[in-house]
């Protein structure tokens, strides 16, 4: 599992990726954990790298890959 702290984006936080299984977790600041599957390897370093990661996460991650939440996402609060 690989990982990078995505530090100057107001939307993404961190993102995790297992190569073995081409699964990369997003860690959204405001919505929480989502996994998305069948994701390369070149599209993790891409994100990792990209000026604006919530711009690529935008155009080359959301609608192309099947996701769901984090089933490991835990949710505190009065709505939890």
């Amino acid at each position: 599992m690989r990982a990078c702290r995505i530090k100057s984006s107001s939307m993404i936080e961190r993102v995790a990726f297992d190569d073995d299984a081409g699964v990369l977790r997003v860690s959204f600041r405001q919505t929480g954990k989502y996994v998305y599957f069948g994701v390369p390897a070149a599209v993790f370093e891409a994100l990792c790298k990209a000026s604006s990661a919530g711009a690529f996460f935008n155009d080359q991650i959301k609608g192309r890959f099947q996701c769901r939440r984090d089933p490991e996402r835990r949710r505190f609060g009065p709505n939890a």
